[in-house]
Formats: structure tokens, sequence, C-alpha cells
């Protein structure tokens, strides 16, 4: 990946393909709510005091709908994550004064130099 020398606020906004989904990131939401619905079987079995593993069709169903809601919730917030960019995209393009191509900074210009107090 190419770093340029200076930073622009729409650059930062746009996904040219070059931006690959880590290895989790696609398959977190729907892992996690089938988690969360087997668990909330078990939590069901046990607090009417039966067997925590009995009715195994409805960890099965409580773990296919806690999957299916975080794909659901996972492609919501996509949703929404696109949506905000595109507008705060379209605002930095309607307000190109307020938003100015900076220069990139390294950290040995913005830290200070630093001597320990004993």
């Amino acid at each position: 990946m190419e770093t340029s020398a200076v930073n622009d606020p729409l650059e930062l906004l746009t996904n040219k393909g070059n931006r690959q989904p880590t290895f989790l990131g696609p398959i977190w939401n729907p892992i996690a709510g089938s988690i969360a619905g087997f668990g909330a079987a078990l939590f069901l079995n046990w607090g009417f005091r039966k067997p925590v593993f009995s009715g195994i069709q409805k960890h099965i169903a409580f773990t296919a709908i806690g999957g299916g809601l975080g794909a659901f919730f996972d492609k919501q917030r996509d949703a929404y994550l696109a949506k905000r960019d595109a507008v705060l995209r379209h605002y930095i393009e309607l307000h190109p004064d307020d938003f100015p191509k900076t220069n990139r900074k390294k950290y040995g210009d913005v830290l200070e130099s630093w001597v320990p107090v004993r």
C-alpha cells in the first residue's frame, strides 16, 4: 500500500478497492449471533430447570436465528456506514475550503523531547 505525502480528506472516505477486509470481519457478527443464540437456548433450559442440552431442536433453531440476526445487523451497519460516508464525502465536495489538503507529519515533528524528572 502506497502512502502519499499529503492527507486528502476525500481520499480517506473513498474505497478504491485497495482495502481488503480482515479474516474475521465479514463473519464476526454472524458467529457472535450464533453463539448468543445457542447460549440463550442453554439459559432458557437452565431457567426452566431442564437439562441444559435437552430439546436439541431449540438449540439449532436459536443458533440459526442468532446467526441470521447477526448477518442482518452486519448488513444494516454496513449500509449505515456507507450512507454516512456518502454524506461526509458530499459535504467535503461542497465545502473544499474547510478541508484543505495537509502534509503528513512525523512523530518526531509532533512530539516534544522528553526528559524524565527523578
